[in-house]
């Protein structure tokens, strides 16, 4: 018995997955297909996707919206456990990878539910907010440049329902959060978030030391 969250060594990280991972072939073969390339660090643990997945399922989200899509596993994961006629907006930029989501998406019959939309995240945030669909997602995951986590959190809170998760990837940043004087805006800004989320009566909280920290946010 422990009274606090367990270390994982490689050893009991790898029995984790043996006994709860449920990664089909095809998201296995995207997630090997993003670690050749040089910005596979981008990418989500599978257990982070599969998460994200029974998230959906426990909140029966309809409207989920990401910041932050790269390869798309995430998105294939969250698209994949949406109902039929669920739908998910994916906020990035636009990049060779792309095409690589695009076309797991086919390949997996979901691209009918996913629009990606290629332009900075916050303008797209601010498009949609005029389009009127204040309050309107159920579920909101940020994984994207760290120096906005704020404002994405503003954003987030306008657009959830009450009741709506916004779930935050990378909130203990690899420990760089407890950096004293970090040289680098994304650590400021994580430590940022991760301070004003505590305090914040807007929400409800939880930070999971799952992948490389995931915060999650319900909207009171």
């Amino acid at each position: 018995m422990t009274a606090r969250t367990l270390n994982l060594d490689d050893a009991l990280y790898h029995y984790l997955l043996d006994v709860s991972l449920r990664e089909t072939p095809l998201l296995r073969r995207l997630r090997d297909e993003t670690q050749a390339l040089p910005t596979a660090r981008w990418q989500v643990a599978p257990e982070q996707g599969q998460f994200l997945a029974l998230l959906i399922q426990l909140t029966a989200a309809r409207q989920v919206l990401e910041v932050g899509t790269f390869t798309g596993y995430s998105a294939l994961c969250m698209a994949q456990a949406l109902p039929a006629d669920g739908s998910l907006i994916c906020c990035d930029l636009p990049g060779d990878y792309n095409a690589t989501a695009r076309r797991y998406w086919q390949e997996a019959g979901v691209e009918r539910r996913i629009d990606l939309r290629l332009a900075p995240a916050l303008q797209t945030l601010a498009d949609l907010e005029q389009a009127g669909r204040l309050e309107s997602f159920d579920l909101i995951f940020i994984d994207a440049d760290k120096a906005n986590y704020p404002a994405y959190l503003e954003s987030a809170l306008r657009l959830l329902r009450v009741g709506g998760l916004a779930v935050f990837d990378n909130t203990l940043w690899s420990g760089r959060v407890l950096e004293v004087n970090p040289a680098s805006a994304d650590t400021r800004a994580i430590q940022a978030l991760n301070r004003a989320l505590r305090g914040d009566s807007r929400i409800d909280l939880s930070l999971l030391p799952l992948g490389d920290g995931l915060t999650l946010c319900r909207k009171r």
